[in-house]
């Protein structure tokens, strides 16, 4: 399909003489896609124009529609931003385009280290191939597809950031993988019982059933990379095990796939014991934010500890995210850049 034409046309302002720097004023992008198609501009648009709705709220800019003719209105970095996005979408609507779709094509978009398959930092790093039912599962930032690489290259890997940088999805997505192809043999899901700052009392039920509500995020995207049907077979084979932290001791794991999720909560005591538990042919991911730690405050996070301990140890690799790596709904990131500069301020 050939790409379409794009005309655009900047509005600039005289440049101001002055000693001091002027803060930057809106301006306004004009693009212009021809020859007209109108069931790809309504795809582009979608229903009651939500997905312009959806740009002009990510990027901080205005639209006005007027057929195939947009303006955009904005500070010059997003309407050149906004401008971008609205020619890939286009290329893209040959079919509607849904929320998800437009948000994560937002996100890639607003990464400035974001690489493209056919860059050629992609062919530096590789960008990884995962084997679930998610055909459409990659990393959307350059950390991203660095962590997926990692996570198969070495034995050991630390991935620590913010909520909703993919921290534990991926690592199950590479768990999955691990078991499709019979590189390991089980996936064992770890997680400590700490409650995020409320007592929840005793729980009814076996111990599978006692620690659930806590892996609750791993089971989703299980379901999510697998399939309920299948994930459940898989747990009735023990193929997939839930191991409470607390009654790892003593284990000695081989041919699996281990995710610690939620590490910021574990004591230095128990990270230690978890990472001595692994065997042969195993892998071992340990996923957290430390900006989230709800242990005692006499207490130091053993994620905290092992940063220090671990950073210069062979085979083990250190994923850092931040807020740009955030692939949520646009507005977790928002959310986590405030409450950095709150904590700042404090």
């Amino acid at each position: 399909m050939q790409r379409s034409s794009v005309a655009a046309r900047i509005k600039t302002s005289p440049p101001y003489l002055c000693r001091f720097t002027a803060p930057l004023k809106p301006k306004s992008v004009e693009i212009s896609f021809s020859p007209a198609d109108n069931q790809r501009l309504a795809n582009l648009c979608g229903v009651l124009d939500e997905n312009l709705r959806q740009i002009e709220t990510v990027l901080d800019v205005a639209i006005a529609r007027r057929g195939e003719h947009f303006s955009i209105r904005g500070k010059p970095p997003q309407t050149s931003l906004a401008a971008e996005a609205l020619q890939n979408f286009y290329d893209q609507a040959h079919h509607p385009l849904g929320i998800e779709q437009i948000q994560l094509g937002l996100i890639e978009a607003m990464n400035p280290h974001h690489q493209k398959k056919q860059g050629p930092d992609a062919k530096e790093i590789g960008e990884p191939a995962l084997y679930t039912r998610r055909s459409d599962l990659r990393g959307r930032t350059r950390r991203q597809v660095e962590y997926l690489h990692q996570i198969q290259t070495h034995d050991i890997t630390f991935s620590i950031g913010p909520a909703g940088t993919g921290k534990t999805y991926l690592a199950v997505a590479s768990a999955v993988d691990a078991l499709e192809r019979d590189i390991v043999a089980r996936i064992i899901l770890v997680r400590p019982a700490v409650e995020a700052g409320e007592r929840l009392g005793f729980l009814p039920g076996d111990m599978v059933q006692k620690v659930d509500p806590y892996l609750r995020p791993l089971y989703d995207a299980l379901y999510d990379l697998m399939g309920f049907d299948k994930t459940s077979k898989q747990f009735e084979r023990n193929a997939i095990e839930v191991a409470p932290l607390a009654f790892m001791r003593g284990r000695t794991l081989n041919q699996s796939f281990i995710i610690l999720d939620e590490a910021q909560n574990t004591t230095p005591e128990q990270m230690k014991m978890f990472l001595t538990r692994i065997g042969f042919g195993s892998k071992a991911v340990v996923t957290g934010d430390i900006t989230q730690i709800d242990l005692a405050k006499h207490q130091k996070s053993g994620l905290v500890e092992a940063q220090q301990v671990l950073e210069k140890v062979r085979g083990i690799a250190f994923t850092r995210f931040d807020a740009e790596d955030v692939v949520r709904h646009p507005l977790v990131q928002r959310i986590v850049n405030a409450y950095e500069k709150y904590e700042r301020k404090e």
